[in-house]
């Protein structure tokens, strides 16, 4: 490749004459070669290779310039391979076999990485998105072998950071540094309690600075679900119980323990069967993104993109 040429396709890298790029053809042209000499005919080279006759010839005749050397005789009979073009030829050969093997090499690698996905999440989503969205990967791909890695947003982005995870999915307010994103969906949070605790027999909604005031049974800190909580309320008192899971929060509150938070999506039978009954709240939204993440600058692939493309279903 000429510097002439570098100009001609804008954003390629200029190819310094001393480079190795500089001095040997490309594979296409070496093909092209290989392709003459086995059927005789530029025109039957051409056709294989799926380009024009005059395309062929350019590529031919430009690949002579750049060796200094005759490579084909043309007549009507057909085109015949030099001396010079011989031995070039079986050279040819050495680099476009190295070139299939480096080929099948790099697919070997992609079908190992699309043979597994490494999906870290945060406890809502682990428990009541997940297992919806990997179904219907499994259905796309069956021979992709799922790894979930469940913890708070906080653990989420340690996985995706250190490698051992490929994408993540979190429900809080930020994202680590070092991570990009997309939202993928929105929730809510909502106050429930016992059937029996006092809440539950009040005639007015309460009043966001009563919320904040009263100890809750509250997730862990790093959790999404308190990262919101704590950000909307502008503060919270001390936790009344504090727990490691969704449904560790859940059963407390099924229990009589005391009022929680939760998202909407993991209370809607507690809600149905009156095991649990929403406290409606003045003065505060509760609202929230939830959000694919993985590492800056390494957009999802294969089975990672995948499962992205089935979460905005």
């Amino acid at each position: 490749m000429s510097k002439t040429d570098d100009h001609d396709h804008p954003g390629q890298r200029t190819v310094s004459p001393g480079s190795l790029a500089h001095r040997v053809p490309d594979l296409g042209a070496l093909e092209l070669l290989l392709a003459v000499a086995r059927l005789g005919s530029l025109g039957g080279a051409a056709r294989e290779l799926g380009i024009t006759q005059p395309a062929a010839s350019s590529r031919i005749r430009s690949m002579e310039r750049q060796l200094g050397v005759a490579l084909v005789d043309r007549s009507p009979r057909g085109s015949r391979l030099t001396d010079a073009g011989a031995l070039v030829t079986d050279w040819a050969r050495r680099i476009v076999e190295a070139a299939e093997a480096f080929d099948v090499g790099a697919q070997a690698l992609r079908d190992r990485r699309d043979s597994r996905l490494r999906v870290a999440a945060s406890m809502t989503i682990a428990e009541y998105l997940l297992p919806g969205w990997l179904l219907a990967l499994r259905a796309e791909r069956p021979d992709t072998a799922v790894s979930l890695l469940a913890g708070n947003s906080a653990a989420v982005a340690e996985r995706l950071l250190s490698g051992e995870a490929d994408v993540g999915f979190v429900e809080g307010l930020t994202v680590s540094t070092g991570l990009d994103s997309a939202v993928i969906g929105h929730d809510r949070l909502i106050v429930v309690t016992a059937p029996s605790h006092a809440w539950a027999r009040r005639r007015r909604a309460l009043a966001a600075e009563e919320l904040a005031a009263t100890p809750l049974i509250l997730r862990e800190e790093g959790s999404g679900t308190r990262q919101v909580l704590d950000a909307a309320l502008g503060g919270l008192a001390r936790p009344l119980i504090e727990l490691s899971s969704t449904t560790a929060v859940k059963a407390a509150a099924v229990g009589g323990a005391g009022p929680a938070v939760l998202s909407e999506l993991a209370v809607g039978e507690e809600l149905a069967l009156r095991r649990l009954v929403r406290i409606p709240v003045d003065g505060v939204a509760l609202a929230r993104d939830l959000r694919a993440v993985w590492p800056t600058g390494h957009r999802p692939t294969g089975p990672a993109r995948d499962l992205l493309s089935l979460t905005r279903g």
